[in-house]
């Protein structure tokens, strides 16, 4: 088995804090989730995390104006210089403290920096593209200038269309005016008057006009007076002591009872000004007129972030403290995107038996289905009342069933998206394991309240039993993938094998040194895994009912400081154990993982460890550190569990709100606090080429189809993407070319070459094609079969590769597995969309020979009429009113 998994994707969060960004062309979203930033595409509908990750939570994030550079900083000021297409981190930098504020000038020539309260403008590192050797410079960042003025944190900054001139808002009350460079007559302006911060200030499309908003809701309207005569300039210089040549022309105000401005942004092309509210309210209005256009209330809490597109059709909003993204078309009042994470943590995660979607569960009672392909979650099922602990689905994947601590086992129909079933007990319990007979006709549930494991009929709802025997809670269920035996993990130090389905429910038990926490079936059903509570991996004959093998893994998972650990990571006992385990698609492979930021991967047979992966470098997490520096530690305690709210410097930030006590549930801020990183749940996708992990940070997808840029192996100069074009087209030998793509391993030249081959010539092609080349050639054209509209095209592909190299196929199954996985599932969801297509097309004909005969056949003595009917030519005029050669066959 390959293990060469790499970070992939991040679902399950798709807003933490920090300004989001619209790309240039206004069809992507940039969004800082957690320390990475997740790109959402508005128009593809999918999305894609950057593979680089901070060490804390990123604070801001710019964008050049065409949209190849991203800048993000973190917290302490730390910044990541990305390239955007080709996602590569370009340079490391970090600012003097945490950055509050940035913006790339509108020519991309410089950054402007709000590092407390001085304002640091940088020249953009040059692009290939942009410089005149064509090189990068070696320096890429160098400080153009500073300004200090403000006597507060820099809350915003924006440039004059000329980049020419630049705005800048504070706490302290007021906005100023900069020069990029020093201008003849120019002095830096003031602008005061507001009673609390300023939030933003911004240009208007002419720049003689400025809008100032404060948080109490004030909007402020300056114009250009122009400069004053000689006469005039003395006397106000003498007055006044400086030239000012900006004057307070309106004043506006929103008028939210009890709200403050959270968030601003206008536009000056459409000169709509958006603002986002405390009660979760965002209005609009135009300018200079202060008009209101719309208002609308989106969330229960702040909205902590609001832009706008380039062409001002779209509003982007986000919440962090439910962690809410929405995009949001004002014109039509329509949303573009609304998505939400869970804003609790995970207990557990399931793949799909198609491995499309991915099931999570979570302390906040929701259960959310998300998309693989796309990254959005598609449906959330709110029923259960209480945190839902467990997830399965039946064999055939269109049913899910959930566990939850409101005492509840309901049933959900994943095509029409309703819970049709639902199981209770007949005390009041809490369950917190699950398993699902692969037939789909039975479902037990155990509870850490009863000893007991109930099994119910999912036909009638009905409690068939109770099989009694342990003598601890129950912690962990699975039935075995042929459907035989159920086995339960207790806190007893007992795992037991039950014969449901026997006329005599006997149970073999298996005794284990400590508490078991997690059980897995391997997928042929002849082995157990049992992860215990003292850091044990066993693995279990389940016809013999013997140990056969075990790993110690405390030292491998052990790993990570909490901030309350009184002792080292090396030394502490919560960490050393695995709390969820899951075997891989071929069964030669565990996958475990804790309360630790470790997964580890381990061989079945050779009982080694293969790979340890690191789920998250977040500093801004718990546990993510070995060693603690000692100045963080005071006589108070640890500095980051101090609680500095009551310091805040607005009134309304050092108000707590939270529930005295409450951790979890109740109050979804306590658990933003210092959360500690720990996994809950890993599985195992069907193909076998990614796994996921529920932790802290989020849903990981961990995936062996990342697609390096090239694959260096059997390459030479004379392979390149310009000599594999000139063979496909002017030498047209096929072969050749579709061999030196796979070299290059670049999947748009791929494509081309794929395309370009004859179909009366793809026998011959496959027929010569290298054996080492088949695996990839069956994934490629299984994926092709899923996007592309060449239907037919990529069935004369598959035919010809399982009529060439079949007795290949047929004896390395095993290598070929997943690829056949992906072929079998294009092949059907090809032959689902052309059975719905023909039923389609059958109804309109009934329908269109149901109509009444045309006029058009009486006049003409019947014959014409009829050849009309016969040709189509009738229906078209009878359709649409014109005599055209229209398609109505129902591809999409």
């Amino acid at each position: 088995m390959k293990t060469e998994f790499k970070f992939s994707n991040l679902l399950g969060t798709v807003y933490s804090q920090g300004n989001l960004l619209f790309s240039p062309d206004g069809t992507c979203l940039f969004s800082p989730v957690g320390n990475r930033v997740t790109v959402f595409d508005l128009v593809n509908n999918k999305s894609h995390t950057l593979p680089f990750a901070h060490r804390k939570n990123i604070a801001r994030i710019g964008l050049t104006p065409r949209g190849n550079l991203l800048l993000s900083v973190d917290e302490d000021g730390r910044a990541i210089l990305t390239n955007v297409p080709r996602r590569v981190v370009l340079h490391h930098f970090s600012f003097k403290s945490p950055v509050s504020a940035l913006a790339f000038s509108p020519s991309g020539r410089h950054i402007a920096v709000g590092v407390g309260r001085h304002i640091e403008i940088w020249h953009t590192p040059s692009t290939p593209d942009q410089s005149p050797d064509g090189e990068l410079e070696f320096a890429p960042f160098v400080r153009h200038r500073v300004f200090a003025g403000h006597f507060d944190t820099v809350t915003n900054l924006q440039w004059s269309g000329d980049s020419l001139f630049l705005l800048s808002s504070a706490k302290d009350l007021t906005a100023r005016i900069w020069s990029l460079d020093p201008t003849p007559g120019f002095v830096p302006t003031t602008l005061a008057g507001h009673r609390e911060g300023v939030i933003g200030a911004y240009f208007s499309e002419d720049q003689e006009t400025i809008y100032t908003i404060s948080r109490d809701g004030a909007v402020f309207q300056w114009n250009y007076l122009g400069r004053p005569k000689a006469s005039e300039a003395d006397d106000e210089m003498e007055e006044d002591g400086n030239d000012e040549r900006w004057r307070i022309t309106e004043r506006h105000y929103f008028m939210q009872t009890n709200a403050k401005v959270k968030c601003c942004v206008f536009h000056p092309e459409s000169k709509l000004l958006v603002a986002g509210f405390s009660n979760g309210v965002f209005g609009l209005y135009e300018m200079p007129e202060f008009n209101m256009i719309h208002t609308l209330s989106i969330s229960q809490n702040d909205i902590d972030f609001v832009t706008i597109n380039k062409t001002g059709e779209w509003l982007a909003f986000g919440a962090s403290k439910l962690g809410q993204l929405l995009v949001w078309e004002w014109q039509s009042e329509s949303y573009i995107l609304k998505q939400q994470g869970h804003f609790d943590s995970m207990n557990a995660l399931t793949y799909s038996p198609d491995g499309q979607r991915v099931v999570t569960t979570a302390d906040d009672g929701k259960i959310k289905v998300w998309d693989v392909n796309s990254g959005f979650c598609i449906v959330t099922f709110t029923e259960h009342s209480s945190g839902v602990t467990a997830c399965e689905f039946a064999k055939r994947g269109n049913v899910l069933f959930t566990a939850s601590l409101d005492g509840s086992i309901r049933a959900w129909d994943l095509i029409r998206y309703r819970n049709f079933r639902t199981f209770t007990a007949p005390t009041r319990l809490s369950f917190s394991c699950l398993g699902v007979d692969p037939s789909g006709e039975v479902v037990c549930a155990g509870s850490l309240d009863s000893f007991d494991i109930h099994i119910w009929s999912v036909q009638t709802g009905q409690l068939l039993d109770r099989l009694a025997g342990h003598e601890g809670p129950v912690s962990s269920l699975a039935f075995a993938p042929n459907g035989g035996v159920v086995v339960s993990g207790s806190w007893d130090h007992t795992v037991r094998i039950w014969s449901v389905f026997d006329r005599t429910q006997t149970s073999e038990p298996l005794q284990l040194q400590a508490d078991v926490l997690d059980v897995a079936f391997r997928p042929d059903s002849r082995q157990l895994a049992v992860s215990t509570l003292d850091g044990q991996l066993t693995f279990w004959s389940v016809s013999e009912a013997e140990q056969q093998s075990g790993v110690d893994g405390r030292r491998d998972v052990s790993g990570g400081r909490k901030l309350t650990d009184r002792r080292t990571a090396a030394n502490a006992a919560g960490n050393k154990s695995f709390s969820t385990i899951r075997y891989s698609a071929d069964g030669s492979c565990v996958l475990a993982g804790g309360n630790s930021k470790y997964i580890c991967l381990y061989s079945v047979s050779s009982l080694v460890l293969l790979k340890r992966f690191t789920v998250s470098i977040n500093l801004s997490l718990s546990g993510t550190q070995e060693f603690l520096n000692s100045k963080m530690m005071t006589e108070a305690g640890p500095l980051g569990l101090i609680d500095e709210q009551g310091e805040a410097s607005d009134l309304e930030d050092r108000i707590d709100k939270s529930l005295p006590g409450s951790k979890r549930g109740g109050d979804p801020s306590a658990r933003k606090r210092m959360p500690e990183v720990r996994v809950t749940g890993v599985t195992f996708a069907p193909t076998g080429r990614s796994f996921c992990a529920a932790s802290t940070e989020g849903l990981l997808i961990y995936s062996l189809d990342t697609e390096p840029l090239f694959d260096p192996i059997d390459l030479d100069l004379a392979i390149t993407p310009a000599s594999t074009i000139y063979v496909l087209e002017k030498e047209k030998d096929y072969l050749k070319a579709i061999v030196m793509a796979f070299r290059l391993n670049e999947a748009p030249l791929i494509r081309q070459v794929f395309q370009g081959i004859p179909h009366s010539n793809i026998a011959l092609v496959v027929d010569e094609l290298p054996v080492v080349y088949i695996p990839r050639l069956l994934r490629f054209v299984a994926m092709q079969t899923e996007e592309s509209p060449h239907l037919e095209f990529c069935l004369l592909w598959i035919q010809a590769i399982l009529v060439s190299h079949g007795q290949w196929v047929s004896d390395n199954r095993g290598s070929v597995d997943s690829e056949l996985r992906i072929v079998s599932r294009a092949v059907g969801k090809i032959r689902d969309e052309l059975r719905r297509l023909a039923d389609e097309n059958v109804y309109t004909i009934d329908y269109l020979l149901s109509q009444p005969e045309p006029k058009a056949s009486l006049q003409n003595g019947g014959e014409e009429g009829l050849k009309s009917i016969t040709d189509g030519s009738a229906l078209d005029e009878d359709m649409d009113g014109e005599n055209d050669d229209g398609e109505w066959i129902g591809l999409d």
